[in-house]
C-alpha cells in the first residue's frame, strides 16, 4: 500500500519557502546518477553486456569464461550503485512532510525482502520515459545554473578588484564602465532563469518523490534483466561450481538472485516467474540488515569492490597500477625512448622485474643472430597481446576516474562494469600476460637497435 501510493504520489504545489535552493546541486548529482543507471539496464546495454563485453578475450581469459559469475557480479555491482542511492535519498526522504516520502527506506527495504510485487514498477511503462525525460531536463538545467553561478562568482569577485584598482587611479575612474555593468546586469538575469527553470526552485518533497519512484522502478528492472539468465546457477552448493572456486565467497554474502513464495516462504534461486503462474512476483535479496525499529541499515559502500580474493589483481590492490603499465607498454610499442623504459620498469612489482629478467637472459641467447626476422615476429605478438590486454586496462581506468565524484559531477551517461577491469582478472594470468609483452618490447627494441 505504501509503494502504491508513493509510486502514484503527484506533488501538490507549496511555498516557495520549501524550495530546494542550494541542496539542487545535491539532489542533480543523485538524479544523474539514476539516470545512468536506468539507461546501463536498456535492452541495447543489456545486450552489448552479454554478447560483447562478457565475451571479450580479456574477460573470459582473465576474469572469467562464465557467463552466470559475470552476470552475477554485473548485477551485484549495480544493485550495490542502487542501494547507495537509496540510503542517499532515504536521508533526503526523512526530511520529507509526505509519510510516505519520510519512510523510503521501509519501503525499500520491504522491497529487498520480496515484500512488493514488482510487476506494478514496470521499466517499459508508458509514463516512465517521461519521467526520465523530465529528469534529464531537470539535471541539465542545474547544471547550467552551477555553471552560471561559478562564473558570475567570478565575474564579481573581478570587479570587486576593479573597483579598488579605479578608486586608487585616477585615470582609471575616467573610463566608461557601462559595458561591464551591462555584462554583470545579463549573468544575473541569466542566473534567476536557471533558478526558476532547475531544481533550486523545486520542492523537496516533488524532487524526493521522482528520485524514489525512479528507484523502484530500477529495482524492478535488475530483477527482471538478470534474474532469467542466472536462473540455473549452482554457484554456492554445486561440486561442479561454474565459477572459480575463489569467486564463491560472493555468492555467500547472497548476491545472486532469489525468487520467494510469501506463502511457503521458501527461498530458492529462479527468475521471475512470467505468465499466470506468477501469483506474488516478488523478488528477495538479503542483503541489507535490518536495525532497530524495522529501518534498513545498510552497509554497501565498496562491498563488491571488497570481495575479490587476494590471488585477484585487485585483491592484491594492483589493478590501478598494472593497468598503467599495460596502457605505458602500448606507448612504448609505438616509439617512445630509452627514458620511457626505463620509467615503465620502474613501475614494476619486484617479482615481475624478476620473471621478465629470467625470461630476457633465456632469450638473447636463443636468438642471436637472427634480429631483423625476429623484430617483426615479437612487434606481431606484442600487438596481438595487446589487443585484448590493453581494452581491460582502459576499462580499468575508466570505472575508477567515473567514481571519482569530482569528475563524475552531473554525468549522465552509462559507467563501465567492474568485470570488464583488471580488478577480478586471476593475478598469475594477468601478470604472465604482461611479462610477455615486457619481454617482447625489449627484444623488439634489441634487435631494432641492432
Amino acid at each position: 500500500m505504501v509503494v502504491a501510493t508513493m509510486v502514484s504520489w503527484r506533488h501538490k504545489a507549496v511555498p516557495e519557502a520549501n524550495a530546494l535552493g542550494i541542496l539542487a546541486f545535491d539532489a542533480g548529482k543523485i538524479m544523474c546518477r539514476l539516470i545512468s543507471l536506468y539507461h546501463s539496464l536498456s535492452d541495447e546495454e543489456i545486450t552489448k553486456l552479454r554478447t560483447e563485453i562478457i565475451k571479450s578475450k580479456g574477460v573470459t581469459y582473465l576474469n572469467s569464461q562464465h557467463e552466470c559469475f559475470l552476470l552475477n557480479l554485473a548485477a551485484a555491482e549495480r544493485l550495490e550503485e542502487l542501494d547507495t542511492v537509496a540510503d542517499i535519498v532515504s536521508c533526503l526522504g526523512r526530511k520529507c512532510s509526505d509519510p510516505g516520502l519520510s519512510q523510503f527506506d521501509l519501503v525499500y527495504a520491504d522491497l529487498k525482502l520480496g515484500l512488493i510485487d514488482l510487476r506494478k514498477l514496470s521499466y517499459g511503462a508508458r509514463n516512465t520515459p517521461k519521467i526520465i525525460s523530465k529528469m534529464e531536463k531537470f539535471v541539465s538545467s542545474t547544471r547550467s545554473l552551477h555553471s552560471a553561478m561559478e562564473f558570475m562568482t567570478e565575474l564579481v569577485a573581478s570587479e570587486k578588484k576593479r573597483q579598488k584598482w579605479k578608486a586608487s587611479n585616477y585615470n582609471y575612474a575616467k573610463q566608461n564602465f557601462e559595458y561591464l555593468n551591462e555584462e554583470i546586469a545579463y549573468h544575473r538575469k541569466q542566473v534567476q532563469h536557471y533558478k526558476d527553470v532547475s531544481l533550486w526552485s523545486q520542492s523537496l518533497d516533488k524532487t524526493v518523490g521522482i528520485m524514489v519512484k525512479v528507484i523502484c522502478i530500477i529495482y524492478a528492472r535488475i530483477c527482471s534483466v538478470f534474474g532469467g539468465y542466472i536462473s540455473n546457477c549452482n554457484c554456492y552448493n554445486d561440486n561442479n561450481c561454474c565459477c572459480l572456486l575463489e569467486h564463491r565467497e560472493l555468492y555467500k554474502k547472497n548476491y545472486c538472485l532469489h525468487e520467494e513464495s510469501l506463502y511457503k516462504r521458501v527461498t530458492r534461486s529462479g527468475p521471475i516467474p512470467k505468465g499466470s503462474s506468477n501469483k506474488t512476483g516478488v523478488i528477495r535479496f538479503m542483503n541489507h540488515d535490518v536495525g532497530e525499529g524495522g529501518r534498513a541499515v545498510s552497509n554497501v559502500k565498496n562491498r563488491v569492490l571488497r570481495l575479490a580474493p587476494p590471488w585477484t589483481v585487485g585483491g592484491a590492490g594492483l589493478a590501478a597500477r598494472y593497468a598503467e603499465v599495460v596502457l605505458f607498454a602500448e606507448q612504448c610499442l609505438r616509439g617512445a625512448g630509452e627514458g620511457a623504459r626505463e620509467a615503465l620498469y620502474e613501475m614494476l612489482p619486484e617479482r615481475v622485474r624478476r620473471k621478465v629478467g629470467s625470461k630476457l637472459r633465456g632469450r638473447w641467447r636463443r636468438e642471436e643472430g637472427e634480429e631483423e626476422a625476429l623484430a617483426v615476429g615479437w612487434r606481431e605478438a606484442v600487438e596481438e597481446l595487446l589487443g585484448w590486454l590493453a581494452p581491460v586496462a582502459r576499462d580499468t581506468v575508466q570505472w575508477q576516474a567515473e567514481r571519482m565524484m569530482e569528475k563524475a559531477r552531473f554525468e549522465t551517461r552509462t559507467t563501465a562494469l567492474l568485470l570488464q577491469t583488471l580488478h577480478y582478472s586471476d593475478l598469475e594470468k594477468t601478470e604472465a600476460a604482461i611479462v610477455e609483452v615486457l619481454v617482447g618490447l625489449s627484444c623488439i627494441y634489441r634487435c631494432e637497435r641492432r
